[in-house]
């Protein structure tokens, strides 16, 4: 049972339907209720006027002349509409051919019956100087006449609103539910067991198919991230095939040696165990960093400062592993991030060089900007890596051919890539000759 019907499309669109419809409704009321009045006050102003106009012809002629002066315009009727009544002072008529009762009191009359047919008149009565009255008035038909023009405009505007309301309700409704439906048999597909479902999109920019989109964009993310947690599965579990069976095996070697053989084996097992859990530790911060939770420690901060500091404290490494490293940092650069991911993503990028290049590369690191960006950028003048293996340097456990013979399981390139991603910015290679990053960051 629906408690909330104002709560469905259907009901909400009725809801503003009936709205304008009772809106309609008071406008109707106020128009006839400031249109009568308006036509009160009109007729009362001819009733003034027509007195005014017969009392000022009268001049000094007095009763008689007034008499004449109504007899010819009933003779004339040049009037239409207009009735008039004059009494003496003793209230014998004089004059006047209007079939009513003359009031007892001067003033407006709203409703005065006349003639044998039922009529109603609007009269304005004045007493003279010689306590004689005089009654005009006017037939209050056209008032009624356009009431009931009023009211049968007013009703007509009414039902085409009412019916207007009803069918947009009913338009709006089926229009809406027929959309929301398919987007619900795209997500019951996709609950099935169908992921590569999409919602669908009618290609008419409506705020139907901005939602759409937006669905659709988390979907593929939903998607991509799902896809990458089972890639990551599989080579977690490929990785760590190799060093566990090691440990395994100095653990067994262990059991079976004495005295300082044994220490020797244990030492190694620990080793390998520790090697264990710098892996799983850089594989936690990754996802930390692609979970987008480090956000909160962002703060403003010189990437020029920080870049500088690292490069003096890789220098002696790279004067010991024969490497020449220069650098060209531009300075007063600074950006919104995380300096301890900041850090990792630079010493990331000095390590591989370490790692992976020979004694005598000459290595360089460029900070810039562009645009909107900064741009940090380390290349060496290598071996470099074959095209073929560039498109999944980024990805975790992912190492080229050369690299195998080296220490490392692959992850310092994704957690490169995964840094630059959460401070707004991307990671590529560069071209040949050699091999080199650029990694861009918002500022």
């Amino acid at each position: 049972m629906m408690r909330r019907p104002w709560r469905t499309t259907f009901g909400l669109t009725a809801l503003v339907s009936l709205v304008f419809a009772l809106a309609t409704l008071v406008i109707g009321v106020l128009a006839y209720v400031v249109v009568h009045e308006a036509m009160e006050v009109q007729l009362d102003q001819r009733i003034a006027t027509e007195t005014r106009s017969l009392l000022a012809r009268t001049g000094d002629g007095g009763t008689a002349r007034l008499a004449a002066l109504i007899h010819q315009r009933d003779a004339a009727h040049s009037t239409a509409s207009l009735g008039y009544i004059l009494l003496d002072p003793q209230g014998r008529r004089l004059a006047g051919a209007f079939d009513a009762q003359v009031p007892a009191m001067s003033g407006y009359v709203e409703l005065l019956p006349y003639g044998r047919e039922g009529g109603i008149a609007q009269s304005l009565t004045t007493r003279l100087p010689d306590g004689g009255r005089l009654l005009v008035a006017v037939d209050r038909q056209v008032i009624d006449e356009m009431d009931i023009t009023i009211l049968k405009l007013f009703l007509a505007a009414f039902a085409t609103m009412l019916l207007l309301a009803i069918g947009g309700a009913w338009t709006v409704g089926v229009v809406t539910q027929r959309r929301l439906r398919r987007f619900d048999d795209a997500a019951q597909a996709i609950i099935a067991g169908d992921p590569r479902q999409r919602m669908p999109l009618d290609g008419s920019g409506s705020e139907f198919d901005r939602v759409a989109q937006t669905l659709n964009h988390m979907l593929d993310r939903n998607a991509a991230l799902v896809e990458n947690l089972r890639q990551v599965s599989s080579d977690v579990a490929h990785d760590l095939r190799t060093p566990l069976t090691r440990l395994r095996n100095q653990l067994h070697e262990a059991l079976t040696r004495e005295g300082d053989e044994r220490k020797v084996a244990i030492e190694a097992a620990t080793m390998e165990s520790q090697e264990l859990l710098e892996l799983f530790g850089a594989i936690l911060r990754i996802s930390e960093v692609e979970a987008g939770t480090l956000r909160r420690d962002f703060r403003d901060l010189s990437m020029t400062d920080l870049v500088e500091d690292l490069i003096d404290s890789y220098d002696p490494d790279f004067e010991i592993s024969g490497h020449r490293l220069s650098s060209a940092v531009a300075p007063g650069h600074h950006l919104h991030g995380d300096r301890r991911l900041l850090r990792q993503l630079v010493a990331n990028l000095l390590d591989n060089v370490l790692r992976h290049t020979p004694p005598g590369t000459r290595v360089s690191v460029t900070l810039s900007s562009q645009d909107a960006c900064l741009l940090l950028c380390v290349r060496d003048d290598g071996p470099g890596v074959p095209e073929a293996d560039i498109p999944r340097l980024f990805d975790r456990f992912s190492r080229s051919e050369a690299s195998r013979s080296t220490d490392g399981h692959g992850l310092g390139l994704a957690l490169v890539a995964a840094v630059a991603r959460i401070h707004g910015g991307s990671a590529s290679i560069l071209p040949a000759p050699g091999f080199g990053v650029e990694v861009r960051l918002a500022r």
